[in-house]
């Protein structure tokens, strides 16, 4: 990437593509690896590097109708990534009731990871897991865009064309019933 394009905002990168296509290549290297990240918790890595792949085809065919007021284009391939896992939804939830079941890391993990991770976590892992896969899909989205791409309200409401507010509502719905699943003492303290 040339200087300009790494300091160019993602509207600039998307606005400059629409008449010269190679500088989309930009945006597509300043985001690729979190999409990607992103899909891969959601799915598994197979599946995440064709939504990853999918997100930038359904991006730059869509840069037309971009909204180039926003600077920022993450929430707008959060959303077209959203989208695609949701075709996907079968396929998560098994995968989460299978990691809930097991209680087994992910594949492909190696072993100083497994060694470093405390016993804590990974008795956690398998409750969190299950109920992930209990949330509404709108719930869970919202979730896991603000934990793991740390979006804020308005973002994922972007994102996903909702209202914030509807958002911060769901958002907390989720937020409640993963620490009923988690920590259901500290549940029966709040009632």
């Amino acid at each position: 990437m040339t200087q300009v394009t790494q300091q160019a905002t993602d509207a600039e990168l998307i606005e400059c593509s629409l008449q010269q296509p190679e500088c989309f290549a930009a945006l597509f290297h300043r985001h690729y690896s979190t999409i990607h990240g992103y899909a891969e918790r959601r799915l598994s890595r197979p599946l995440a590097d064709d939504i990853a792949a999918e997100v930038f085809l359904i991006a730059f065919d869509r840069r037309g109708t971009y909204d180039l007021s926003r600077s920022d284009a993450r929430p707008w391939l959060y959303g077209i990534a959203s989208n695609l896992i949701s075709r996907h939804h079968r396929t998560e939830i098994r995968q989460y009731r299978a990691l809930a079941r097991t209680g087994a890391k992910e594949v492909g993990e190696d072993h100083a990871e497994r060694v470093v991770d405390s016993l804590d976590a990974f008795a956690t892992r398998g409750r969190l897991a299950a109920a992930l896969a209990e949330l509404p899909a709108g719930d869970r989205d919202v979730l896991l865009l603000v934990a793991w791409a740390e979006l804020t309200s308005d973002e994922v409401g972007r994102a996903l064309g909702v209202p914030a507010g509807t958002v911060r509502s769901r958002l907390h719905r989720a937020r409640t019933k993963i620490r009923a699943v988690l920590d259901p003492a500290l549940t029966r303290k709040e009632r």
